[in-house]
């Protein structure tokens, strides 16, 4: 019952990326594995880490993860993992061509949305070729979200 219960503790996992809808306009997205070290799995079962300002790259067929921040296990040993290190995505070979071919255009870039955890107890990442928007529209959505935000308003009031 217990590990049932603790089961079901680790899919309560989502550490989102708030920042990136904001500042990119998503063109393509996929969910990826990640290549992880045992205590790094443990640290993402605990809600300690970040991907606020990690992004993809493409090298040698392969697409990695960099300046994702998995904080160091309380009980590790010295076997412990580096924090900010480097993280191959496990994704199909098609997958991987579509987007290398996407990030030689210039301006797009590979972001890391959504860090959660899956129903087979696996870490899994949200990622998208997205490119970076204006400040002009920037602004469009921030007075979207308050007209809808007004609109909510009113309707709560009827």
């Amino acid at each position: 019952m217990l590990l049932l219960h603790a089961r079901k503790m680790s899919n309560a996992i989502h550490i989102k990326n708030k920042k990136a809808k904001f500042e990119y306009q998503f063109i393509d997205k996929y969910t990826a594995g990640i290549q992880l070290t045992g205590t790094e799995i443990k640290s993402i079962r605990l809600g300690k880490a970040s991907i606020m300002e990690s992004y993809g790259v493409y090298e040698k067929g392969e697409i990695f993860l960099r300046n994702m921040y998995i904080q160091e296990y309380e009980n590790g040993t010295h076997y412990n993992h580096s924090p900010k290190r480097d993280r191959k995505l496990l994704l199909n070979r098609t997958e991987i061509n579509k987007i290398e071919k996407k990030l030689k255009n210039k301006g797009l870039t590979l972001v890391a949305i959504k860090l959660f955890i899956n129903e087979k107890g696996k870490a899994k990442l949200d990622i998208a070729v997205a490119q970076g928007k204006k400040l002009h529209d920037k602004r469009e959505d921030m007075k979207d979200k308050d007209a809808k935000r007004e609109m909510d308003r009113l309707k709560k009031d009827y």
